[in-house]
């Protein structure tokens, strides 16, 4: 089994949900989709008396946004940073209640983050979302009791960002590891 930690407004997330499914395919390996919320990404205002840290930063989030939305494009993906990002509690919470099949919920949520720009901390959007699916807003004080349990046992683990992907004890940050990780799948399955 491999486990993956997702956040929506994660772009690296976002990114990587495509080529895990593709992974998932073609060795068979089961997804645990578990949610992970980390800071919402952002590009620093550029300042008139920035430090050389300052800009560093900034030119680094300006190059990294920059190639969130060339790998956006080179998965035919719609994808828009918004100015100011929005959260991603309610609907993560959400997620951590699903019995069966979340990859519509996932991929929906997706959509409406990167494309919509809509915030997924708002109940009502999240439960919107939910419903176009046929699905409902489950209870969200013990949903989001269910978000903090699975946060703190991450981190426990040593998760800190995401995607995270754990297999075999290990963790990958990103979904660069996806072909060792598909290897490790591989050695798995091999008697």
């Amino acid at each position: 089994m491999l486990t993956v930690f997702i956040d929506f407004k994660s772009p690296a997330s976002c990114l990587a949900l495509e080529p895990t499914l593709a992974l998932a395919r073609e060795t068979g390996v089961h997804i645990d989709w578990l949610p992970f919320s980390v800071r919402p990404f952002s590009v620093p205002e550029e300042q008139a008396d920035e430090t050389v840290g300052e800009r560093h930063r900034r030119v680094r989030a300006l190059a990294q946004r920059e190639t969130h939305l060339h790998y956006a494009a080179v998965q035919g993906r719609e994808m828009h940073f918004s100015e100011i990002p929005a959260g991603s509690e309610t609907a993560l919470a959400a997620m951590a209640s699903i019995d069966g099949d979340p990859i519509p919920f996932i991929r929906a949520a997706f959509s409406a983050y990167w494309v919509e720009q809509a915030d997924l901390d708002d109940e009502m959007v999240v439960a919107a979302l939910l419903s176009s699916l046929n699905m409902a807003l489950p209870d969200l004080p013990s949903a989001r009791a269910r978000l903090v349990s699975i946060r703190a046992k991450a981190e426990e683990t040593g998760i800190f960002e995401s995607p995270t992907y754990v297999i075999a004890d290990q963790l990958f940050v990103g979904r660069e590891h996806l072909p060792w990780i598909g290897s490790l799948v591989e050695a798995a399955r091999v008697p």
